[in-house]
């Protein structure tokens, strides 16, 4: 068998609840839902459900009262992200041991590039190295660029492994709908079946200039090549690095006086200049839920002057030329004012559930 050059995915098995029902046995077999402070009867999302409790129609992303209500006998638990890097740290440590470039993508779930002979074996080990290191499961899927082994990794779960190459796309993939693909969504799909786009197979077929002039000329064509099953093959060691940072504040009492709204973002946003301190920030962003679940966003650009927390100070002898300390009230001025520059954008009146402030950094660092 020649050696090929294959990309794997490994994906750690209901992360969050796996890590909770380890630390705690009694949990195991039962439905578990992380998310928020744990309190179902207050605002907050569900991070991740078990198995059981996916069983009831819970999922990631849905409200933790709405979670409750499907499934009464849920356990619910607060997130704790210590906890969870610590397990976090030893999967990629197992990982990054097999000598092979890894790309971490979160928490709990990596890239690797490797090339060999037989990656189901391979792959098959990494799962057995990670589940004798932590006593977690993973599943692992394989492919021959990104995409495919992402895709394949929901067909290997709960803890198998699964292969999705160009030749096999279309037998697997070509009668499903096209937000069967990493990347396309809900709204996409719908956005296709207007086009008479309906599966897979139709997407890889369509024409690249009509989706075009639908989605755009990067993204239609984009499109049709992941109909195909094209992606990338380079798998990046280099550690990851935020491009943003933010705040957020889901309030238990919606709020309708739009100068507390105003406050607030206020307070979040100094809040985010504080914790921006050693990187240029290109534009600042507000997110806005309002009741029941609708969310909004808009940014505003800083001009290439104000994106830096302590820019070089001018010429000049004078103390009152140096500028303002990392963190110091001018900087916390400049985000405060750029995040109020973006809620004027919005239209006051609607009671608001959540609110954001979101500073996108300038810089690609090193």
């Amino acid at each position: 068998m020649a050696v090929t050059w294959w990309v794997l995915h490994v994906d750690m098995d209901q992360f969050l609840a796996s890590v909770e029902q380890l630390r705690h046995p009694e949990l195991r077999g039962k439905p578990v839902v992380v998310g928020g402070d744990g309190d179902p009867a207050k605002r907050g999302v569900v991070s991740t459900a078990s198995y059981e409790a996916r069983a009831f129609g819970v999922h990631s992303g849905q409200p933790l009262r709405t979670a409750a209500k499907r499934c009464p006998d849920c356990v619910f638990l607060p997130v704790d992200a210590d906890a969870y890097n610590e397990v976090s740290a030893r999967v990629m440590t197992v990982l990054r041991d097999t000598g092979c470039p890894v790309e971490v993508l979160g928490w709990d779930e990596a890239f690797l590039g490797l090339e060999t002979d037989d990656p189901e074996v391979f792959a098959r080990g990494i799962a057995a190295d990670v589940k004798a290191a932590t006593e977690l499961d993973c599943s692992v899927g394989i492919g021959d660029n990104k995409l495919q082994a992402k895709i394949a990794t929901g067909f290997g779960k709960p803890a198998g492994v699964y292969r999705l190459t160009t030749a096999t796309w279309f037998d697997v993939l070509g009668e499903r709908p096209p937000d069967a693909i990493w990347g396309i969504g809900a709204k996409t799909t719908a956005k296709l079946s207007a086009l008479g786009v309906a599966t897979v197979r139709q997407l890889a077929a369509a024409d690249p200039g009509r989706l075009a002039q639908e989605f755009g000329p990067t993204t239609g064509p984009w499109l049709v090549l992941l109909g195909h099953g094209r992606g990338e093959t380079e798998v990046d060691p280099t550690p990851y690095v935020p491009r943003s940072h933010g705040r957020e504040v889901t309030y238990q009492r919606n709020l309708t006086d739009w100068a507390d709204i105003t406050a607030q973002v206020s307070r979040l946003a100094r809040q985010v200049a504080a914790e921006v301190t050693d990187r240029p920030v290109g534009r600042v962003v507000v997110k806005v839920r309002f009741a029941p679940f609708i969310t909004v966003t808009h940014g505003t650009a800083l001009p290439a002057a104000d994106q830096l927390p302590f820019p070089a100070a001018p010429p000049g002898p004078e103390p009152s030329a140096q500028p303002s300390a990392p963190g110091g009230d001018g900087w916390a001025d400049t985000i405060e004012r750029a995040a109020q520059a973006a809620l004027a954008r919005f239209t006051p009146g609607r009671p608001v559930r959540l609110l954001g402030v979101r500073a996108e950094f300038a810089d690609k660092p090193a």
